[in-house]
């Protein structure tokens, strides 16, 4: 991808007073995830499309104290950098877990978190009798999440996560082994209560393993 250097227009896109604009509900995110234990140590991001541009939260930067200035702004239509801070390195990870069974798959059931878990990232807004989202997975469901190896560089995870979303159109989410996971949603909102919901599941999958419990 093209680095396009930022100009005056370009740092305008992170300027706002809302605090529902991009820019501003990232920063306000990583500090919320960061209490979470998630972005610690200037690992970690997020990323939002708005309208024609991506903001994108840059690595480096430690994540409770992270600017609005920080943010990288992608064109969705070129993929190319409107604003790129020189310093900073992009990247976008959430939180690590363990696995067991299928090596390149990481399976959960019978766990109520499930009920948290869209299929395909976006789900249903329509609710059923007793109030589940008929979008959701439920709790005899089995949630499914692709594993793919780590690259050397995390732009070179490209073409194995566009591959994994297309094999696993069921999946929010996808874990890179030895590096973290990927989650996405039809809005923020939705992106961020399946992030939280993956890491309870996570946590609980690891504390089962330690007590010799399957979660499949």
């Amino acid at each position: 991808m093209a680095a396009i250097a930022h100009d005056v227009d370009a740092d305008a896109l992170v300027k706002s007073s809302d605090p529902k604009h991009p820019a501003n509900l990232i920063c306000s995110l990583c500090r919320q995830f960061y209490g979470h234990g998630w972005v610690t140590g200037t690992g970690g991001g997020v990323s939002i499309r708005h309208d024609n541009h991506i903001f994108l939260a840059p690595s480096g930067v430690e994540k409770e104290l992270m600017q609005p200035e920080n943010i990288f702004v992608m064109d969705y239509a070129s993929q190319e950098y409107i604003r790129r801070p020189l310093w900073a390195v992009l990247v976008t990870l959430l939180c690590e877990a363990g696995m067991q069974g299928r090596k390149d798959v990481f399976e959960i059931s019978q766990i109520e978190q499930i009920k948290g878990i869209s299929r395909g990232g976006t789900g249903s807004t329509e609710i059923a009798e007793g109030g589940r989202k008929l979008g959701n997975l439920g709790y005899f469901d089995t949630m499914r999440m692709p594993i793919i190896e780590n690259t050397a560089h995390e732009e070179d995870l490209k073409d194995s996560l566009e591959k994994a979303m297309l094999e696993w159109p069921e999946a929010c989410a996808v874990l890179v082994r030895r590096h973290g996971v990927y989650v996405w949603g039809k809005d923020v909102t939705q992106a961020k209560t399946q992030a939280e919901s993956l890491d309870y599941l996570f946590q609980l999958a690891v504390e089962m393993h330690k007590l010799g419990l399957k979660w499949t």
